[in-house]
Protein backbone atom coordinates (compact mmCIF):
# COMPACT_ATOMS: atom_id res chain seq x y z
CA UNK A 1 0.00 0.00 0.00
CA UNK A 2 1.58 3.42 -1.10
CA UNK A 3 2.45 5.73 2.19
CA UNK A 4 0.97 9.13 2.01
CA UNK A 5 3.46 12.03 2.61
CA UNK A 6 2.02 15.83 2.98
CA UNK A 7 4.30 18.64 2.55
CA UNK A 8 3.74 21.78 4.53
CA UNK A 9 5.98 25.26 3.85
CA UNK A 10 7.01 28.34 1.22
CA UNK A 11 6.55 31.41 1.75
CA UNK A 12 3.82 33.81 0.25
CA UNK A 13 6.30 34.54 -2.66
CA UNK A 14 5.75 30.97 -4.93
CA UNK A 15 8.60 29.24 -5.81
CA UNK A 16 10.39 30.27 -2.72
CA UNK A 17 13.36 28.25 -1.76
CA UNK A 18 12.25 26.66 0.87
CA UNK A 19 8.68 25.07 -1.11
CA UNK A 20 11.15 24.11 -3.65
CA UNK A 21 13.04 22.25 -1.41
CA UNK A 22 10.10 20.93 0.05
CA UNK A 23 8.99 19.76 -3.69
CA UNK A 24 11.74 17.78 -4.04
CA UNK A 25 11.81 15.73 -1.02
CA UNK A 26 8.10 15.31 -2.24
CA UNK A 27 9.32 13.99 -5.67
CA UNK A 28 11.76 12.10 -4.01
CA UNK A 29 9.49 9.83 -2.00
CA UNK A 30 7.09 9.73 -4.90
CA UNK A 31 9.55 8.00 -7.04
CA UNK A 32 9.96 5.52 -4.40
CA UNK A 33 5.81 4.63 -4.63
CA UNK A 34 4.43 7.32 -2.13
CA UNK A 35 1.54 9.17 -2.76
CA UNK A 36 2.42 13.22 -1.87
CA UNK A 37 0.02 16.39 -1.37
CA UNK A 38 1.80 19.85 -1.05
CA UNK A 39 0.36 22.88 1.10
CA UNK A 40 2.46 25.56 -0.31
CA UNK A 41 2.82 29.54 0.96
CA UNK A 42 -0.64 30.57 -0.79
CA UNK A 43 -2.57 27.23 0.54
CA UNK A 44 -1.06 28.34 4.15
CA UNK A 45 -1.61 31.98 3.11
CA UNK A 46 -5.57 31.08 2.58
CA UNK A 47 -5.45 30.11 6.58
CA UNK A 48 -6.81 32.21 8.62
CA UNK A 49 -4.89 33.06 12.37
CA UNK A 50 -5.35 30.07 14.26
CA UNK A 51 -8.37 30.04 16.99
CA UNK A 52 -8.15 27.04 19.82
CA UNK A 53 -11.32 28.90 20.84
CA UNK A 54 -13.53 28.29 17.33
CA UNK A 55 -14.25 25.54 16.58
CA UNK A 56 -15.28 26.38 12.90
CA UNK A 57 -13.09 25.85 9.94
CA UNK A 58 -12.74 27.17 6.20
CA UNK A 59 -12.25 24.38 3.88
CA UNK A 60 -8.85 25.28 3.52
CA UNK A 61 -8.54 24.44 7.30
CA UNK A 62 -10.09 21.09 6.52
CA UNK A 63 -8.22 20.49 3.80
CA UNK A 64 -4.70 20.15 5.74
CA UNK A 65 -6.28 18.90 8.48
CA UNK A 66 -7.24 15.74 7.00
CA UNK A 67 -4.48 15.78 4.85
CA UNK A 68 -1.83 15.42 7.69
CA UNK A 69 -4.37 13.43 9.88
CA UNK A 70 -3.94 10.82 7.22
CA UNK A 71 -0.27 10.94 6.32
CA UNK A 72 2.38 8.25 7.19
CA UNK A 73 5.19 10.20 6.84
CA UNK A 74 5.14 14.79 6.84
CA UNK A 75 7.58 17.10 5.44
CA UNK A 76 7.83 20.68 7.10
CA UNK A 77 10.06 24.01 5.37
CA UNK A 78 10.28 27.09 6.97
CA UNK A 79 12.34 30.15 5.98
CA UNK A 80 14.58 31.05 9.33
CA UNK A 81 13.35 34.45 9.46
CA UNK A 82 15.48 36.06 12.26
CA UNK A 83 16.01 32.87 13.40
CA UNK A 84 12.69 31.40 13.50
CA UNK A 85 10.02 29.58 12.11
CA UNK A 86 7.60 31.93 9.80
CA UNK A 87 4.25 32.77 11.14
CA UNK A 88 2.88 31.43 7.59
CA UNK A 89 4.29 28.04 8.51
CA UNK A 90 4.00 27.90 12.38
CA UNK A 91 0.16 29.28 12.36
CA UNK A 92 -0.46 25.84 9.81
CA UNK A 93 1.05 23.84 12.81
CA UNK A 94 -0.96 25.52 15.52
CA UNK A 95 -4.21 24.43 12.96
CA UNK A 96 -2.93 20.62 13.91
CA UNK A 97 -4.42 21.32 17.45
CA UNK A 98 -7.75 20.09 16.04
CA UNK A 99 -6.28 16.25 15.63
CA UNK A 100 -5.10 16.71 19.29
CA UNK A 101 -7.96 14.32 20.48
CA UNK A 102 -7.18 11.37 17.39
CA UNK A 103 -6.73 7.76 18.24
CA UNK A 104 -3.68 9.03 16.75
CA UNK A 105 -2.52 12.37 17.73
CA UNK A 106 -0.75 15.06 16.06
CA UNK A 107 2.70 13.47 14.60
CA UNK A 108 2.01 10.66 16.86
CA UNK A 109 4.33 7.78 15.44
CA UNK A 110 4.97 9.24 12.30
CA UNK A 111 8.76 10.65 10.47
CA UNK A 112 8.68 14.44 9.72
CA UNK A 113 10.53 15.79 7.48
CA UNK A 114 12.46 18.78 8.24
CA UNK A 115 13.33 21.96 5.85
CA UNK A 116 15.20 25.68 6.77
CA UNK A 117 16.04 27.70 3.70
CA UNK A 118 17.88 30.86 5.36
CA UNK A 119 19.96 33.71 4.47
CA UNK A 120 22.88 32.91 6.86
CA UNK A 121 23.92 30.04 8.72
CA UNK A 122 23.24 30.58 11.98
CA UNK A 123 19.44 31.44 11.13
CA UNK A 124 19.30 27.95 9.28
CA UNK A 125 20.31 26.32 12.33
CA UNK A 126 18.77 27.80 14.86
CA UNK A 127 15.38 27.48 13.20
CA UNK A 128 15.84 23.79 12.52
CA UNK A 129 16.08 23.46 16.23
CA UNK A 130 13.24 25.03 16.90
CA UNK A 131 11.40 22.66 14.15
CA UNK A 132 12.71 19.66 15.91
CA UNK A 133 11.36 20.87 19.40
CA UNK A 134 8.33 21.44 17.87
CA UNK A 135 7.94 17.78 16.39
CA UNK A 136 8.41 16.30 19.15
CA UNK A 137 6.10 18.33 21.32
CA UNK A 138 3.83 16.94 18.78
CA UNK A 139 4.84 13.35 19.38
CA UNK A 140 6.85 13.21 15.94
CA UNK A 141 9.75 11.92 15.29
CA UNK A 142 12.42 13.92 13.11
CA UNK A 143 14.33 12.12 10.66
CA UNK A 144 18.14 12.36 11.44
CA UNK A 145 18.60 14.12 8.29
CA UNK A 146 17.45 17.80 8.68
CA UNK A 147 18.10 20.09 5.35
CA UNK A 148 19.17 23.64 6.21
CA UNK A 149 20.69 25.49 3.50
CA UNK A 150 21.55 29.42 3.32
CA UNK A 151 20.18 30.93 0.53
CA UNK A 152 22.89 33.45 0.14
CA UNK A 153 25.83 31.82 -0.31
CA UNK A 154 24.62 28.55 -1.69
CA UNK A 155 22.75 28.12 -5.17
CA UNK A 156 21.19 24.68 -4.89
CA UNK A 157 18.45 26.31 -7.87
CA UNK A 158 18.78 25.71 -11.57
CA UNK A 159 16.76 28.73 -13.55
CA UNK A 160 13.89 26.11 -14.45
CA UNK A 161 13.68 24.74 -10.38
CA UNK A 162 15.44 21.96 -10.14
CA UNK A 163 17.98 21.19 -7.85
CA UNK A 164 21.32 21.69 -9.20
CA UNK A 165 23.66 21.62 -6.44
CA UNK A 166 24.76 17.80 -5.71
CA UNK A 167 25.25 18.23 -2.01
CA UNK A 168 21.49 19.40 -1.33
CA UNK A 169 20.24 16.75 -3.90
CA UNK A 170 22.16 14.29 -1.84
CA UNK A 171 20.17 15.23 1.18
CA UNK A 172 16.66 15.57 0.07
CA UNK A 173 17.40 12.09 -1.20
CA UNK A 174 18.71 10.70 2.08
CA UNK A 175 15.66 12.70 3.50
CA UNK A 176 13.22 10.44 1.60
CA UNK A 177 14.46 7.67 2.26
CA UNK A 178 14.45 8.47 5.68
CA UNK A 179 10.83 9.26 5.23
CA UNK A 180 9.84 6.41 3.59
CA UNK A 181 11.97 3.49 5.68
CA UNK A 182 10.13 4.71 8.85
CA UNK A 183 7.24 5.46 7.96
CA UNK A 184 7.46 1.72 6.55
CA UNK A 185 8.66 0.68 9.99
CA UNK A 186 5.43 2.23 11.70
CA UNK A 187 2.93 0.71 9.52
CA UNK A 188 4.58 -2.88 10.85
Amino acid sequence: MAKRVVGIGGTLRSGSSSELLVRAVLAACARRGAETEMFDGPALAALPHFNAESQTRNDAERALVEAVRGADAIVIGSPGYHGGVSGLVKNAIDLLEDIRGDARPYFDGRPVGLIVSAAGWQAGGVTLAALRGIVHAMRGWPTPAGIAINSVEQKPFAADGSVADAGVAAQIELQAAHLMAFALETAA
